[in-house]
């Protein structure tokens, strides 16, 4: 439905039956533009189909961010609340692809997971950080906009329904150590340490019964989605109001916000 930016790229290696995929914009702390994500349901389509792939590693380049969410300036282009709509469905569909994934997947985290970046962090598998990450979605400070109910279900399941609470309606930020004691987190690591940690983990991971994994982690996500209510009228709502004009036109310019309510 929009159009991408050519900024920012996903890349892709494969060794030993483990992709790695790199969010690569670190300028802009891996903010995803519509192109990016367009790459990662690509690298997402081949991984369902190569069975001889045991696990897919996550991260972002520069070691200041994983993905600092979407790129604001792209939502300069909304101008009604059915664009909102559309852009949190196309989101869903690649949160859902990538969480449909049958081998186990790891995020790697160094820095800033934020928005969208926190999002593909929940629906992995596990999660390793640097002592200095910081999770949230700030949107209550930003743009004024929201989530779908599908990726609100998925952060009130990895951190629980008051730290979500604090983080969308307070925009505070979680640190790493609070989200390692909630078990969000699998392992926190040291700069010059979480890929060695995270190479640990993987080879834990291919030496096990994939079939027993991927059926796990299937049910565990059924469980997750069950009852995940019709949210549409919400979002309309959100991405339609005022509120959000003035959020992202706020953020573009680097100034505060004027919140009006409407």
């Amino acid at each position: 439905m929009f159009d991408a930016p050519a900024a920012g790229t996903v890349d892709l290696a494969i060794a030993q039956g483990v992709a790695t995929v790199t969010f690569n914009r670190p300028q802009a702390r891996n903010a995803m533009t519509w192109a990016m994500y367009q790459a990662l349901n690509r690298h997402c389509e081949q991984f369902k189909a190569d069975p001889q792939l045991r696990a897919v590693v996550f991260r972002g380049a520069g070691g200041q961010a994983f993905v600092a969410g979407t790129d604001i300036e792209q939502f300069t282009r909304f101008s009604s609340g059915d664009d909102g709509v559309a852009y949190e469905e196309q989101i869903e569909a690649c949160i859902d692809l990538l969480g449909s994934l049958p081998m186990p997947t790891v995020a790697l985290i160094e820095g800033w997971a934020v928005g969208g970046g926190l999002a593909i962090a929940t629906v992995c598998d596990f999660r390793l950080a640097t002592p200095g990450s910081q999770l949230g979605v700030p949107i209550a400070k930003t743009l004024g906009n929201c989530l779908s109910a599908a990726n609100v279900a998925r952060l009130c399941a990895g951190f629980g329904a008051q730290r979500v609470k604090r983080m969308l309606m307070l925009a505070e930020m979680i640190g790493a150590d609070e989200a390692l004691a909630c078990g969000y987190l699998h392992q926190l690591a040291g700069p010059d340490e979480i890929e060695a940690a995270t190479a640990a983990l993987v080879q834990r991971l291919t030496a096990l019964a994939p079939v027993t994994q991927r059926v796990s982690k299937q049910t565990l996500s059924r469980l997750v989605q069950h009852s995940v209510p019709e949210a549409e009228d919400l979002i309309r709502l959100a991405y339609g109001s005022q509120d959000f004009h003035e959020g992202v036109s706020a953020f573009v310019a680097k100034r505060k916000p004027l919140w009006k309510g409407r």
